[in-house]
């Protein structure tokens, strides 16, 4: 058999990339040696020092009771935040009260015109059978409460985002001081927002609206920062040779020229923030997220489902429309001629129709009750395979065993380990994949962990997503091998992970709930689930982008496909791959902290029980303890780009 053999030109920067991880790790072997021996001396327990932790709760209690003494009398909550909350009230009833009044034709006749303007006849199609859909599930009133106030968060969230990237994107140093704003932003549980905007707005749906703005608006301020600065500088000299202003040179040229970046931050807010506002249910969001979250406290899959898939078909609805705008082709089958004013009219006329015949509202002789069966079937489904299958055990069995087998020995191994040697790893990995900045901000950000006096419950954290990201990565890497080298298998797996991909993360615990109960083992597979079709997709993708050069090479020498694979096709999609663990270790993460409400335990749960109890101290400690976590992880498995020297 022919041994592959790639030019001397592909090999020569592995080569130097192995010896210059060669000499960090002798580095690291000799800082070792000098310092375990001191640390186990200094410090010879395995828990973080007592004397080395600051603890926040006086002040953060005290600050707390500020806000709920003050609430009602000082004049920066009677007269901005106040006047916030009653605009966002305004706003999100007048959307809601035209939605009702167009009735369900009109907007069903409003959002298929919306979406043959921008994708064509066919997507139009599928944007009306969707809205048919949640009016036939029953859910046609909790859709256009969750529509109305996505409508006015999305709003929001695209306004203060792109004023945010647009002051990134035409100034370096805001730019600076704005990344780990959104960095932050970015990794901080959604659960974390929820405690301090409740402990200003109260439950309803402003402080929703508003913990979904923080949310979503990230997105939309790194990609308009990030068309603005792409703007190609030809194009830029060639405005300002004719006379330009700054300002024309804006308008004229750079927001032009980033229309892709902003289309493309409009679908990542509009994504984020349908996420988000099934999560704000927990504090009286209403809509379909109420409904999902009521379903979750009763374990009704039928109703979860009832609920869930018009959050979906929303979802799905939303990416097409705005992937459609943002790619800017015009479908083949699209009228030129159709715009607002047709649009309009059409939906109007609908609306009266409907009026005089006294069908505004969806019909309830028209609504399909799934509900029933689907607990029958689930029902079903947990005599027979929660316990008690011959020869492979049911699914609690194997939540059992997981937790056994692999959860409790990666945790209680975690918090055995002396706290020194793993902040000594942490520096360890990610100097080796990165730099020595690298190194520092993640070993910085496990030790302000420590520093917060919740040490144990966030390696309980990392032991979860560690076992999730395992799980992910075997099943992603190998799926996503499959994709790339069939298309047929391709094909296939896209519909499946478009669906998982805009389903929300409340969704994904119901059925993991039933089928494995209650405890760590079922936030890990609802995380699973939850990461897996971003692994699969950015596996697939970097493996298909491979230089074809290479392949043909590789194929003149006789390789097979396998070692096409091995020795080609992973080795130069190293980049790709490592972005879907990095991207594997964030969503695990997010799901995780979710994974609190069904006795995942460790931080999830003391970010749950704080917003229960209002008790801003637990919660926001553990969610800034989060942040650090995410921040470690994320520079663990990111690679850092070295800038190449001039010349090269």
């Amino acid at each position: 058999m022919a041994t592959l053999s790639l030019p001397t030109a592909k090999t020569a920067e592995p080569r130097l990339l192995r010896s210059r991880a060669a000499g960090k790790l002798l580095l690291l072997a000799l800082v070792a040696a000098v310092l375990a021996p001191w640390a186990a001396t200094r410090w010879p327990g395995a828990a973080w020092p007592h004397a080395l932790t600051v603890s926040l709760d006086k002040p953060l209690t005290t600050a707390s009771d500020w806000v709920i003494d003050n609430r009602d009398s000082h004049p920066l909550f009677l007269y901005f935040f106040g006047y916030v909350s009653n605009a966002v009230v305004l706003a999100v009833r007048a959307v809601y009260l035209t939605l009702l009044a167009a009735g369900w034709a009109g907007v069903t006749a409003f959002g298929a015109l919306l979406t043959w303007r921008f994708a064509g006849v066919r997507p139009a199609a599928g944007t009306a059978v969707a809205f048919l859909a949640c009016g036939a599930l029953g859910m046609w009133v909790p859709t256009m409460q969750t529509l109305a106030l996505m409508v006015v968060a999305v709003l929001a969230s695209v306004i203060v985002g792109a004023l945010l990237g647009l002051a990134a994107g035409l100034s370096d140093r805001l730019d600076r001081a704005l990344r780990p704003v959104l960095d932050t932003m970015q990794v901080l549980p959604a659960f974390a927002y929820l405690l301090p905007v409740v402990l200003v707005f109260g439950i309803g749906v402003p402080a929703a609206v508003l913990a979904t703005v923080v949310y979503a608006a990230p997105p939309m301020a790194r990609l308009t920062a990030l068309g603005l600065r792409g703007a190609d500088p030809e194009v830029l000299e060639a405005v300002e040779s004719l006379g330009a202003t700054r300002r024309q040179r804006l308008l004229t040229a750079r927001i032009p020229l980033a229309r892709k970046e902003l289309l493309l931050g409009l679908n990542q807010t509009i994504m984020m923030a349908l996420s988000m506002a099934v999560i704000a249910a927990v504090i009286g969001a209403g809509g379909l997220g109420d409904r999902v979250y009521q379903a979750l406290a009763s374990v009704d899959v039928g109703a979860a489902l009832a609920a869930g898939i018009p959050i979906v078909l929303l979802a799905v609805v939303l990416d097409r429309v705005t992937a459609a705008a943002g790619n800017g082709t015009a479908a083949a089958d699209r009228p030129r001629t159709i715009g607002w004013p047709y649009a309009l009219a059409v939906t109007v006329a609908a609306a009266l129709a409907t009026r005089l015949l006294g069908a505004l509202e969806w019909p309830a002789g028209w609504t399909l009750p799934i509900a029933e069966p689907v607990n029958r079937a689930v029902d079903w489904m947990t005599g027979h395979l929660y316990s008690g299958v011959p020869v492979v055990g049911g699914t609690a069995d194997w939540a059992g065993h997981f937790t056994t087998w692999v959860l409790d020995p990666v945790r209680d191994g975690l918090q055995w380990l002396p706290w020194w040697s793993v902040l000594l790893v942490v520096a360890a990995l990610a100097w080796l994949i990165g730099t020595w900045r690298t190194a520092l901000t993640a070993v910085l950000a496990m030790a302000a962990i420590g520093v917060l006096g919740v040490w144990e419950p966030s390696l309980d954290t990392l032991s979860q997503v560690l076992a999730a990201v395992a799980v992910t990565l075997v099943l992603g890497l190998a799926t996503g091998i499959a994709a790339a080298r069939s298309d047929r298998v391709e094909r296939a797996l896209r519909p499946v992970l478009d669906v998982f991909q805009t389903m929300p993360q409340f969704v994904y615990l119901i059925p993991v709930v039933a089928l494995f109960g209650v405890g760590r083992a079922p936030a890990v597979a609802a995380a699973v689930v939850y990461a897996l079709p971003a692994v699969v997709r950015i596996t697939a993708q970097g493996l298909r982008q491979v230089d074809q050069a290479a392949l043909e090479s590789a194929r003149s020498l006789g390789a097979t496909g396998r070692q096409q694979l091995w020795q080609v096709q992973l080795p130069l999609a190293r980049r790709a791959l490592l972005l879907a663990v990095n991207q594997g270790v964030v969503l695990v993460l997010a799901v995780v902290i979710i994974g609190g409400l069904v006795g995942g335990g460790a931080l999830g749960y003391d970010v749950a029980f704080g917003l229960a109890q209002g008790d801003l101290a637990t919660g926001l400690v553990a969610g800034a303890a989060i942040v650090c976590l995410g921040l470690m992880l994320d520079r663990v498995t990111q690679p850092t780009g070295r800038r190449p020297k001039k010349g090269a």
